[in-house]
C-alpha cells in the first residue's frame, strides 16, 4: 500500500495477521524485500508491515533534507494509523538508527526490539582521517567559492564533482545532490546519548565480522540499552541476519514469544 507519512510517499508492505504486529526497518540503499525471509516467518501467526523508506525501494524521495528525526516521525505516524501499538520492531543498520529515536522519545509505541548491524554511534576517527576530512573540507569550500563567479561555476563544479568521487562513500556517491545531504544528516547524528532512554526490551544481533558497524558498537549499545542482550553471529558481516535468515527467524520468533 502506498501512505502519505510526514508529507512523503511511502510504500509500506503488508504481511498476515496476529498480534503484537511487527514492524521491520531495513538498512540505507535496502528496501523492504531484503526482509522478505523474516517477514514471511513472522507473519505466520502476526500481522508484518515493512516500510520502504523515502528514496528507497518504491518510495518517493523526502520533499526536503531529511535528519533521522524526520524519518522517524514518519514511522510513528505509520504505528499511529496502520498499527496497534505498542509493536515489536526487527531493524538493520539505518533502521536501527529511527528505531532507537523512536524507542527513546515514544516508549509507547514499542514492546521489544531486534536489533541487527545497528547503526547509531559515530565511529571516532583516526588522526589520519581528521587530516584527509580537514584537506576535503578545505578544497570543497574553496570550489564552492569558484562556483560563485559566473564563467568559473561549471569548470567549478566539475572539479568539486571529481573530489567527491576520489573520496566519497559508495552510499553517497550513488545519491542525487538533494539526496547526499540528506545522507549527511543521518550519518552525522550521534545517538548514543539516547540509549539508555530506551525502555524496551532489546535484543542486539550483529556479525563477528562486521565493518560497516563493528562489534564493539553492539558491545557498547549492550552497555548503554538497560534491558539488553548481545547475541553474536562468528564468521559474517553486516548482513548476517540475512546470510543465516533462519538462524535469525528462530532468534527473533524465540525473543518476541
Amino acid at each position: 500500500m502506498q501512505l502519505t507519512l510526514n508529507d512523503a510517499s511511502w510504500y509500506v508492505e503488508e504481511w498476515g495477521m496476529g498480534e503484537p504486529q511487527v514492524l521491520m526497518l531495513h538498512g540505507w540503499g535496502c528496501d523492504h524485500t531484503f526482509f522478505r525471509p523474516i517477514a514471511q516467518e513472522l507473519s505466520r501467526d502476526r500481522r508484518v508491515l515493512v516500510p520502504d523508506f523515502p528514496a528507497h525501494g518504491s518510495s518517493e524521495k523526502p520533499p526536503r533534507p531529511w535528519n533521522v528525526g524526520d524519518f522517524e516521525q514518519g514511522v510513528a505516524e505509520l504505528i499511529r494509523t496502520q498499527m496497534h501499538a505498542p509493536v515489536d520492531i526487527v531493524a538493520h543498520s539505518f533502521g536501527v538508527r529511527v528505531a532507537i529515536k523512536l524507542s527513546a522519545e515514544h516508549p509507547d509505541l514499542v514492546h521489544r526490539m531486534v536489533l541487527t548491524g545497528a547503526a547509531g554511534i559515530r565511529k571516532p576517527l583516526t588522526d589520519e582521517q581528521k587530516k584527509k576530512s580537514e584537506a576535503f573540507q578545505r578544497k570543497k569550500r574553496f570550489y564552492d567559492r569558484l562556483a560563485s563567479v559566473p564563467f568559473l561555476s561549471k569548470p567549478a563544479a566539475h572539479y568539486k564533482e571529481a573530489l567527491i568521487q576520489r573520496h566519497g562513500s559508495p552510499d553517497y556517491l550513488a545519491l542525487d545532490e538533494e539526496m547526499r545531504k540528506t545522507f549527511v544528516k543521518v550519518i552525522n547524528e550521534d545517538l548514543t546519548e539516547l540509549l539508555p532512554a530506551i525502555q524496551a526490551s532489546t535484543l542486539l544481533v550483529f556479525g563477528e565480522q562486521d565493518t560497516e558497524t563493528p562489534l564493539w558498537m553492539g558491545q557498547k549499545m549492550e552497555a548503554l540499552i538497560p534491558d539488553a542482550g548481545l547475541v553474536v553471529f562468528e564468521n559474517d558481516d553486516h548482513f548476517a541476519f540475512l546470510h543465516q535468515w533462519e538462524r535469525f527467524n528462530t532468534i527473533v520468533r524465540t525473543f518476541f514469544q
